[in-house]
């Protein structure tokens, strides 16, 4: 019985709330910045069209939420998922942390992660994140 006392204890977070995505909008583009992206680039990360540039500006002050679809809450999650694996490996070298993913890897032939996630969209992004997530497991 206890196990089912620790299940209801459990907070519950609605994704799809529109605060949600707000918070979500505004740490990704943290990220972004952090990892120091073009406009095209986070559009492109995001799976949204470079005609929605302006949304960026509202993404980064959460004066406008992400869109509900499950690609972008996929595209989010993973790369979220890569930003915590790096802090975790990289713990005492933000320089590294934060330019990781422009740093060729023979792993991805030769190619920058950022590159894999940008040309193999949402399978790319969930490629990098569980390779991160490999490496931590080592």
């Amino acid at each position: 019985m206890p196990a089912q006392a620790n299940l209801n204890n459990i907070h519950i977070i609605d994704i799809n709330s529109v605060d949600n995505r707000k918070k979500s909008a505004k740490l990704v583009t943290k990220l972004f910045e952090l990892w120091g992206l073009d406009n095209a680039t986070q559009l492109n990360l995001l799976g949204l069209s470079e005609s929605s540039r302006s949304l960026l500006s509202k993404y980064r002050n959460a004066s406008s939420p992400l869109p509900a679809s499950r690609d972008v809450r996929d595209r989010v999650g993973w790369l979220l998922s890569c930003h915590k694996a790096l802090r975790l490996l990289y713990p005492h070298n933000a320089e590294l942390r934060y330019s990781w993913v422009n740093r060729h890897n023979e792993i991805f032939d030769g190619q920058t992660p950022l590159d894999v996630m940008k040309e193999q969209g949402v399978i790319g992004v969930a490629r990098v994140a569980r390779y991160l997530d490999f490496l931590r497991g080592q």
